[in-house]
């Protein structure tokens, strides 16, 4: 079954009990037992509800090799429930270029729990190696990276894992299960902000993490109950309906990304594109054999913040927002948005200037797309 067959076949989308077309909402918080001495699937929704378990059924269906569904409130309830498995005194190693929310998360919050972590250059598969330490339990990794666009080795960096007994984990939110096959080249977890492109419509936060590996699914499983973040019945059919269109979404999103960085990389207002679709950019041959082509997202670098701020208030078609992934084009300031937290030193340090910006392509007209940044550049 071919991709787009399995986002409207490949897992629960008929409601058994009725054979509706659309799998229900199921709003409630508990069930009817009808023998106090026999389990039955469905007992409390925190535990699991007949929509949320579609939705995680699908999620395992559509990652290719996947098993095992988790859905979150957030994505960053994913991340938090992922890696609150890990103990007091153990290590990761993880990428330097990494989601503001999850870089707040291990130097703000783990410290707390005695939960040590490297920060490598993702790029150096040698990095990760000579990063691993006696307590060292696990790699996280990020590719591309948010904003920079920044690619990791993904079977380089498993094998090392493997090799030390280590469990790799990995957030693919950028390509999708549809353009990056992570779980196939050895990660042993994959996290996705199902907010972006697996919901699509920008009206959803949503996190789903999905494993092949049985011991992680027993974690996360008990971790899910346990913490109590899951996502919300009208979330998780939010999403089970955008998961539908997300092949042909993302067909048009990816088309126009590379027009669009192709046009930027030849534009002389542009000091810099950072996008892994094209031959300039130093990941570019590790991207292709990992990744189905460049993906939607691309990052761009103007002189400085008042040029920045002149192509925003220029710009016409794009909305200008936190997040991406949805069917309109967004707009994205890294420095006051995603990586708002991070320290100015250790964002600079990172490469995410001042004149930095991001891009979410959507699915409008690509030629429409190009006309606007265009005339946008001319203003600076």
């Amino acid at each position: 079954m071919k991709f787009n067959t399995k986002l409207i076949h490949g897992y629960p989308v008929i409601d058994k009990e009725t054979g509706a077309a659309s799998i229900p909402l199921y709003q409630t918080s508990t069930f009817h037992q009808n023998d106090i001495d026999q389990g039955q699937p469905f007992t409390y929704s925190r535990f699991g509800n007949p929509t949320r378990d579609a939705l995680e059924k699908g999620i395992a269906a559509i990652e290719t090799g996947g098993t095992h569904g988790f859905a979150f409130a957030s994505g960053m309830a994913a991340i938090t429930t992922v890696l609150l498995s890990f103990s007091k005194g153990d290590h990761l190693v993880m990428c330097q270029n990494i989601y503001g929310g999850t870089f707040q998360l291990v130097q703000e919050v783990f410290p707390r729990f005695g939960i040590e972590v490297t920060f490598v250059d993702e790029t150096n598969l040698a990095a990760w190696q000579e990063a691993i330490q006696a307590n060292t339990k696990a790699f996280y990794l990020e590719t591309p990276s948010n904003p920079l666009l920044s690619i990791t080795d993904i079977e380089g960096v498993a094998g090392i894992a493997k090799q030390n007994q280590l469990t790799t984990i990995m957030d693919g939110t950028f390509m999708t299960p549809q353009l990056q096959e992570p779980l196939t080249l050895g990660v042993d977890v994959v996290i996705h902000s199902a907010t972006k492109f697996l919901n699509g419509h920008s009206d959803v936060i949503a996190g789903l993490v999905v494993t092949n590996n049985n011991t992680w699914a027993e974690t996360l499983h008990t971790n899910q109950k346990v913490f109590g973040g899951i996502l919300g019945t009208e979330d998780c059919w939010l999403v089970l309906r955008g998961m539908k269109t997300m092949g042909l979404r993302m067909a048009q999103s990816t088309k126009s990304a590379q027009a669009i960085a192709e046009l930027l990389e030849n534009h002389p207002k542009v000091n810099r594109v950072y996008y892994p679709g094209l031959p300039s950019h130093p990941g570019y041959a590790t991207h292709k054999k990992q990744a189905k082509n460049g993906g939607a997202v691309l990052s761009f670098e103007l002189a400085d913040g008042q040029a920045a701020r002149n192509f925003f208030n220029a710009t016409t078609v794009p909305i200008t927002a936190v997040s991406l992934g949805g069917v309109e084009s967004i707009l994205s300031y890294p420095v006051t948005m995603s990586h708002a937290c991070v320290p100015e030193n250790e964002r600079l340090a990172q490469g995410i200037t001042d004149g930095l910006i991001r891009l979410s392509v959507g699915i409008e007209d690509t030629e429409d797309l190009l006309h606007d940044l265009q005339q946008a550049l001319n203003t600076i």
